[in-house]
């Protein structure tokens, strides 16, 4: 395990570190514990900033807070075009102070798509206006990352507010999904066609064609969809893919697809700009993936250069019950760190800005992912910091609702 220090020769005391999920002493001293890795950025801390508020640096971007914005798909687009209620909806987590904002899931083709309305970035012309987006987030201070993904057998729905069923391959705005084997999501589904080895070189270069896009566009940190049921998740799990050949049966098989689209997408990806990849962590039954495939393939991802593991779980079995909690999926987040020595970032139901601070300050996670308090509160990481006893920039023009 590597430790990343940047303390000052000026002020290398333990008490002048800002603690990003490890103790300072333990860097400084060149502890031999391997249980976890991250930045050490340090600093005068005699103002007790809260861990919520410590800078992270990831290669060569620098997060201002540990508060990222999780991908959540809008289902608003017309042929994949970004709109202008992307860039509204992305823009005010910017105002709103975030450190960080990844797009919805960013559909690499067209048979990539959940639903005909799903965000793309699968043509040159998608470009434009996600520019316009990444310029209006990096403006105001924080960073934008995008979501690559392709939906697999979950593809050709309808969006969630018109029932969200499966639309038939020979129905209007339905088309034929794939996966890496003919086993639909549900009994009520069309099973997809199973991809063959032209369908996996063609997905693996539509994630590399989509990153050059993204590149074009601006955006700084790229996540790789592993999880919810998605196509990579679906190669992944035993549950999902019952392939023979060298993309399915054994781990090192399942898993080949995710480091082939790696190994692609770092032909082309700056080696100075994070990559995460968001993986469902356990998929909450037995004969599927669980927490220690996890950790064992993020230990592989470490090797192959990503950068963090957006630790999410489930979605790839129909019909499982989850015991919903606040910070339910935490756990995973501290145990893929602990074991794997990656970066992680925890999401599931973290709402209270002393629950996300408490989280970096016990070192379960590097990063807080959230949705849909970012979306009752755009404006958390302002709240939080309020909430939390700290001083942190607004912008202009909002300055006079500080409280």
């Amino acid at each position: 395990m590597r430790h990343h220090s940047a303390c000052s020769k000026k002020d290398n005391s333990i008490a002048g570190c800002i603690l990003i999920n490890i103790h300072c002493k333990a860097s400084l001293q060149n502890s031999e514990d391997t249980s976890v890795v991250t930045e050490h950025i340090c600093t005068n801390n005699n103002n007790n900033m809260p861990h919520l508020f410590s800078p992270l640096k990831i290669k060569n971007i620098e997060l201002k807070n540990r508060i990222v914005v999780s991908p959540m798909c809008e289902y608003s687009s017309v042929d994949g075009f970004a709109n202008d209620w992307h860039l509204v909806h992305l823009g005010s987590f910017a105002t709103g102070g975030a450190a960080l904002i990844i797009t919805e899931a960013a559909a690499v083709s067209p048979e990539g798509r959940i639903t005909d309305n799903d965000l793309g970035i699968y043509k040159d012309e998608h470009i434009a206006r996600l520019k316009q987006i990444t310029d209006f987030i990096h403006a105001h201070g924080s960073i934008a990352g995008i979501q690559l993904a392709h939906a697999g057998r979950k593809a050709s729905h309808q969006q969630p507010w018109l029932g969200g069923k499966q639309i038939p391959s020979d129905q209007e705005h339905g088309w034929v999904a794939v996966a890496p084997s003919s086993i639909a999501f549900t009994d009520a589904e069309e099973a997809p066609i199973a991809l063959d080895k032209a369908g996996i070189a063609k997905v693996i270069a539509d994630f590399k064609a989509a990153t050059v896009r993204a590149i074009a566009a601006g955006f700084k940190v790229i996540e790789l969809h592993g999880a919810h049921g998605y196509l990579i998740n679906q190669f992944l799990s035993p549950a999902s893919n019952k392939r023979t050949d060298e993309y399915g049966g054994a781990f090192d098989n399942r898993v080949r697809l995710l480091i082939e689209i790696i190994e692609a997408v770092q032909e082309v990806w700056p080696k100075e700009n994070p990559l995460f990849v968001r993986l469902s962590t356990t998929e909450w039954t037995e004969g599927a993936w669980t927490a220690d495939d996890s950790v064992t393939l993020a230990k592989l991802l470490k090797d192959h250069g990503v950068d963090l593991i957006d630790c999410s779980t489930g979605g790839n079995i129909a019909g499982v019950k989850i015991a919903l909690k606040p910070g339910y999926q935490v756990e995973f987040a501290e145990k893929i760190r602990k074991e794997s020595g990656i970066l992680t970032g925890a999401v599931g139901l973290i709402t209270k800005p002393h629950q996300a601070d408490e989280i970096i300050q016990e070192g379960e996670a590097d990063v807080v992912f959230l949705a849909r308090e970012m979306l009752r509160d755009p404006h958390f990481a302002l709240r939080a910091a309020h909430e939390l006893g700290h001083e942190t920039a607004w912008p202009v023009q909002y300055e006079r609702a500080k409280w």
